[in-house]
C-alpha cells in the first residue's frame, strides 16, 4: 500500500510540473489517502503485535 501512495504521490509532482493540475490534485489526494491507510494499519498491527499472537486470537474471535 506504500508502494502505491509513492507511486501517486509521484504521478502528482510530474502532471504538477507538466500543468495537468486536476490530474495532479486527484493523484495527490489519491496518495494522502493510502498514506493514511498505510499509517492506521500499521498502528493497528504493532498494537496487535505488542499484545501478542495469543492476545490478537482472542480479540478477533
Amino acid at each position: 500500500m506504500l508502494k502505491y501512495a509513492i507511486v501517486f504521490a509521484i504521478i502528482s509532482l510530474l502532471a504538477a510540473a507538466l500543468g495537468f493540475t486536476g490530474v495532479a490534485a486527484g493523484a495527490a489526494t489519491i496518495a494522502k489517502v493510502l498514506f493514511g491507510v498505510f499509517l492506521l494499519l500499521a498502528v493497528v498491527f504493532l498494537v496487535l503485535a505488542a499484545l501478542g499472537v495469543g492476545a490478537a486470537k482472542k480479540a478477533l474471535h
